[in-house]
């Protein structure tokens, strides 16, 4: 195996990882904290889903021989975002992180119920994504709002990144909030001595309880998001790459993951779509045979960040919110461009996909149930209305 290392597979690896990672933790701190959890249990939930998608993703490429990369639900967390806290705190939150880990390993295991979630609509489901992800991307620009001197220069880092490179954006965006936060924000005293004291998160273990509210509210939408929005475009990407596998394995291997570090605070990962692309494709090395070992990399420097989580955490802490909403927007522009485009590519479906787009961008909590759950049935009662007619 060692042999099949190559210079490119590692440097392609490396490079996949800390776009990976860099691009959009700042939405998974964002979605941890908005659902109850704590600076520690925020830290160690980062931890744990880095070393989740790095162990998954070397476990998934070793026994295939194939670049599998894996990543975290980038639009899992970014519902969690906007659903906020249910009654049960974050331990209910757990809980439903557990129940969509189990659902996801029945898709893989049951066939029936895989077929099940690949009848729902396109339409809806992209249409539900974009409206979790609005409010978001709309976080960059009330950021310009609440100072200019803070936001502009994290947008315009972020256009001058996208025009070198696409995988540069979101890591632009990064170094120009380090500069902003370190040149700009009044940091308290000692701040760099807190950094170097939290620099390795210790392990939260969070007791899990489980309730209707964060079962309908939590776990269903992050299921449905993660299987349309990452599982099945990451399944997509490698059989483009002529790499054939069977689904099954790859979907219940991630959900054990995500079950296995749910209880430490990590929300799910899932098969990656982007650095899946990096490592799959010609960047990954000449011999597509060999690319399996940039994804052992890349799942390698993803444990790494994962054990500096409490540095990335501690000095998240200390910056104005409206920032790190800023930085997470700018991370899903890209996700929404595209769930909208899906969204409304069907003209007969289109009025069910506003329906199911607006309910979601909404807000709206009713009966302690977020809008996404919501959005999903308004618009699959529209979509039947629509057949009928």
């Amino acid at each position: 195996m060692l042999r099949d290392f190559t210079p490119q597979s590692i440097f392609t690896g490396v490079l996949a990882a800390f776009v990976g990672f860099a691009s959009s933790f700042a939405v998974v701190l964002q979605g941890l904290r908005a659902v109850g959890a704590s600076e520690a249990e925020a830290a160690s939930g980062l931890m744990a889903a880095a070393i989740a998608m790095g162990l998954c993703g070397i476990v998934l490429s070793l026994r295939t021989k194939m670049p599998v990369s894996v990543a975290w639900s980038t639009p899992g967390a970014a519902l969690l975002a906007i659903s906020g806290g249910s009654d049960g705190g974050f331990s209910a939150a757990v809980g439903a992180f557990l129940i969509c880990a189990v659902l996801i390993v029945l898709s893989g295991l049951w066939r029936p119920f895989g077929k099940a979630v690949e009848a729902i609509p396109d339409s809806l489901a992209n249409a539900m994504l974009a409206g979790i992800l609005m409010s978001l991307c709309l976080a960059p620009f009330k950021a310009i709002a609440f100072n200019p001197m803070f936001g502009l220069p994290i947008l315009l880092a972020w256009v001058l990144g996208n025009r070198l490179n696409k995988f540069f954006g979101v890591p632009a965006a990064l170094l120009a909030f380090i500069g902003v936060m370190i040149f700009g924000v009044d940091l308290p005293m000692g701040w760099q001595d807190k950094l170097l004291s939290s620099a390795v998160p210790a392990p939260v273990f969070v007791m899990p309880t489980f309730g209707l509210e964060s079962i309908l509210g939590i776990a269903l939408p992050l299921f449905v998001v993660t299987m349309a929005s990452q599982n099945i475009p990451g399944l997509a990407v490698l059989r483009a790459n002529k790499f054939e596998t069977r689904s099954a394995p790859l979907l219940w291997t991630t959900g054990l993951f995500s079950g296995v570090f749910a209880v430490f605070g990590s929300h799910a990962v899932n098969l990656a779509a982007i650095t899946a692309a990096m490592l799959a494709g010609e960047d990954g090395g000449e011999d597509a045979s060999k690319r399996y070992t940039g994804a052992i990399v890349c799942g390698i420097f993803y444990v790494i960040f994962g054990l500096f989580a409490g540095v990335v955490t501690a000095f998240v802490s200390l910056a104005p919110a409206i920032l790190i909403e800023a930085v997470a927007g700018l991370a899903l522009i890209g996700a929404f461009s595209v769930a909208v485009l899906g969204a409304f590519h069907n003209e007969v479906q289109r009025p069910a996909a506003a329906v199911t787009f607006m309910a979601s961008a909404s807000g709206i909590t009713l009966f302690g149930i977020s809008g996404a759950f919501w959005g999903l049935v308004a618009g699959a009662i529209m979509l039947t209305l629509l057949r009928r007619t």
